[in-house]
Formats: C-alpha cells, sequence, structure tokens
C-alpha cells in the first residue's frame, strides 16, 4: 500500500461541495472510520485508488456485477449502444428486447416497467398495490431495506398495533403512519397486525432475504406463511428483489422457494451495472399503470438505451454461463475457511452468513436460539466496532468489503483461488 493522501485530499475538497463529502451515505466510511478511498477504475476482480493502490473487491458496485469489473462481453455491447446515442426521450427497441427477455424467461413477471433505480421500483410498486386494492397501509419488517422511499424509512412504534415512527428527519408523522412495521421471522405478530389492521392493508413487503442490515437468514416457512397470511386478509405480496434479483438465482427468490407473489422489484444486475430498476408482476396489476390505468408514473430516463442493452448482453450472459452453483459453492467455501481460520486463532465467536453468493461476518455471538442471526435484534451488540477492526486491517492488505458491519459481500465470477485464499490469509493476520 503507498498510503492515501490523494483520496484524503479529494475527500475534504467532496466535502465543501456535497453532503458529507459523498453522493451516498455508506461511502463515508461513517460505519468504519477514516478516509473513504477514491477509486478511479476497476477491472476483473480489482479496484485502483487514486493513489495507485490496488484492492480485491468483495463489494461489486453492491451486488449487480456478478461477472466482475468491466466484462468484455458486456463493455462490448455498451459500446455498440454508446456508438448509436445515449439518451432518446423516445421509444426504442432495446428496453422491448430486454422486457421480452425477462417475461419470457420469468414467467411470473407477465408485464414489467423499467426505472432508474431500485427506489423508484418500489415507490411505483407500492401505488401499483395501493391502486388495485382501495386500500392505504403497506406491512414492512424490521431489518429490510426498501430504498429512501418516504413510507419505508420508519421504524417500529412502541406497540404492535401502533404506526411506525419515521427514521429519518423529513418524513412526516402522517407519512410514517401508512407504514405498519412487524418483527421479521415473527409470523404471530405479522398475524395480530393482519387481525388489527387487515382491511386497511393493501401489500406485504419483504426482501425475501434481507441484505442490507445483515444478511438475515428467514427460518424455513416463514415465506411461505408470510404469503398465506397476507393472501387470507386480500393483501398483495411484494417481493423486492433489487439485490437477489438474477443474483441468486436467474428467477431470484421466486425461483429458490417456488412462490409467486403478485409484484416484484427489481434493480442492480438487470443494467448489468448501470443505473437501473424495474417493478413487474401480474398483467392485471401492471395494466393499472398509465397510460394503460390510473395508476401514474414517469420517468424521462427510464429505460436509458445503454442500460437496457448492458441488461440484455448481462441477463443473455447469466442464462447461457449459468454461474450460480459454482459462485454458491465458492462462496460457501470461503466463509467455512474464514470460520476455521478464526477458531484456529483462538476466535470462536465469529460465524459467516451465506447465501447463494452473498455472505456476512456475524462477529460474536447471536442472540437466537440457533445461532443465527435472522433479525435486527439478534445482531452481537459490538458488531460495529469489531468490523471496523477488521474492515481497515483487510483494506490495508488490500482487500475492500463493505464500508459497513451491516452490509453484506458478494461474489464474482471474476474472483479468482488466489484472490479467495489472499482474503483468508489477510483475515488470518488480522486477527493475531
Amino acid at each position: 500500500m503507498s498510503g492515501f493522501k490523494e483520496s484524503e485530499a479529494l475527500f475534504e475538497r467532496s466535502k465543501k461541495v456535497a453532503p458529507g463529502g459523498v453522493h451516498s451515505p455508506v461511502r463515508a466510511f461513517r460505519g468504519v472510520g477514516g478516509v473513504p478511498r477514491f477509486i478511479k477504475s476497476a477491472e476483473g476482480s480489482r479496484l485502483y485508488d487514486v493513489d495507485g493502490n490496488s484492492y480485491v473487491d468483495f463489494c461489486m458496485s453492491w451486488g449487480p456485477l456478478l461477472f466482475g469489473h468491466q466484462d468484455p462481453e458486456i463493455a462490448d455491447a455498451v459500446k455498440g449502444a454508446l456508438s448509436r446515442g445515449w439518451s432518446y426521450g423516445t421509444t426504442e427497441p432495446y428496453s422491448l428486447e430486454l422486457a421480452e427477455y425477462i417475461t419470457g424467461q420469468l414467467p411470473w413477471i407477465e408485464k414489467i416497467r423499467f426505472v432508474n433505480s431500485g427506489t423508484e421500483a418500489v415507490m411505483a410498486a407500492l401505488r401499483v398495490a395501493r391502486g388495485a386494492t382501495g386500500r392505504s397501509k403497506i406491512v414492512k419488517f424490521d431489518g429490510c431495506y426498501h430504498g429512501h422511499v418516504d413510507s419505508m424509512l420508519v421504524r417500529a412504534g412502541s406497540g404492535l398495533a401502533e404506526m411506525a415512527s419515521p427514521d429519518s428527519a423529513g418524513v412526516s408523522k402522517n407519512v410514517a403512519g401508512e407504514t405498519l412495521v412487524v418483527p421479521l421471522d415473527d409470523l404471530p405478530a405479522l398475524e395480530t397486525m393482519f387481525q388489527a389492521h387487515g382491511k386497511d392493508i393493501a401489500a406485504v413487503i419483504v426482501e425475501p432475504i434481507p441484505a442490507n442490515n445483515g444478511l438475515l437468514l428467514p427460518k424455513d416457512g416463514f415465506l411461505e406463511e408470510m404469503c398465506a397470511i397476507a393472501k387470507k386478509h386480500g393483501a398483495l405480496v411484494i417481493f423486492d428483489e433489487v439485490i437477489t434479483g438474477f443474483r441468486v438465482a436467474f428467477g431470484g427468490m421466486a425461483e429458490r422457494t417456488g412462490l409467486r407473489p403478485d409484484l416484484f422489484t427489481y434493480g442492480k444486475v438487470i443494467g448489468g451495472g448501470f443505473p437501473v430498476g424495474a417493478y413487474g408482476g401480474r398483467r392485471d396489476l401492471m395494466d393499472l399503470v398509465a397510460p394503460s390505468g390510473p395508476v401514474y408514473q414517469a420517468g424521462t430516463l427510464s429505460a436509458n438505451p445503454v442500460a437496457m442493452t448492458a441488461g440484455i448482453a448481462m441477463l443473455k450472459k447469466l442464462k447461457r454461463e449459468n454461474p450460480y452453483a459454482r459462485l454458491e459453492k465458492h462462496c460457501d467455501e470461503l466463509c467455512r475457511k474464514l470460520e476455521k481460520a478464526s477458531a484456529a486463532a483462538g476466535v470462536k465467536d465469529i460465524k459467516f452468513q451465506n447465501y447463494a453468493s452473498l455472505f456476512w461476518g456475524v462477529l460474536g455471538s447471536a442472540k437466537s436460539a440457533d445461532g443465527f442471526v435472522r433479525a435486527q435484534t439478534q445482531i452481537p451488540e459490538n458488531q460495529k466496532e469489531r468490523y471496523a477492526k477488521g474492515f481497515h486491517s483487510l483494506l490495508s492488505q488490500g482487500y475492500y468489503l463493505a464500508p459497513s458491519g451491516f452490509e453484506v459481500s458478494f461474489m464474482s465470477t471474476a474472483h479468482t483461488e488466489q484472490d479467495l485464499d489472499g482474503l483468508v490469509s489477510a483475515f488470518v493476520k488480522g486477527l493475531q
């Protein structure tokens, strides 16, 4: 490592012109302390900062880069798209091709609408659910993140029958009051909430594998029973697959569970790493969206031709190469090696939870009966402090993980055996 003086200088400049010096909060390293690295370029499994340092990247732009940075096939498609123009403001054939491909491959997506982010997709899906049911309230789970939609930036009230409270300045109590928050992994609490408010609940929204506040693994049967409870009370179910869609399997968690919620939100992967989001699902629900129906949603840059072209290349490569089993095997092997190294170093309270190609370190004893963290309240109290130390140890050795103890890491096909073994060695050095 050659130091980070240039990153430090750029960060000081950036703080003068951008809130906190960043354009998304976690990039500021507030969760781990220190100076964020300013990345100049990336290729394969590696990031390169402005000071000339190289890092093996396990953040992978928060998930979409299953083939690593600058995959040649996707890059060629993007270069072709740029040669044709990068924003039309009209109808074009590229979004049509991507929409036909997704709906052709995933029969539960009968119609789809592209937007520019996961937050936009969630906002629109909630609006569709309210428009379809004539009801106003939404149920979400503590520990699930659904973007920065006002009504989703809420926390639980003091009792199950009470409305949620704003979890951000600028979110009014009236808006927060339309959201009901239930603990994860607690079906009796969900049933109690529906008994109290069922006639007013338009939908339940859930990350089927919550991956924004730790990797919170649901117990077997939780998602199935959740869907059954919602259906019994006439509410819709929305799977927020912005992270898991096309990442944990080509068909996401719908494929892995066999469940068929009413609406889905996607992002990240379907643009090949470019800014994109989408919502889709049942034909009758999607036909409520303008201009077909009365639920208004629009976007000048929605279905950007460059992002659509990148998404076509990305999804066709995923379908052709089907890397999911290989990624899952490597991810599981990595996590077991990290746990074994921890135990060998005499640190016995470190566990790595993994699902498909996502992994997360639990740095302390989980506050649960089975030892797995399945809800936000089960995360060890010293998770943040211990992770910060581990993060900087790994960073100093050339390994970049998410700069927060509550965010997950991602595997890609670009990660080599040397990259994975190197991470284990660096981890052992940090423990020592």
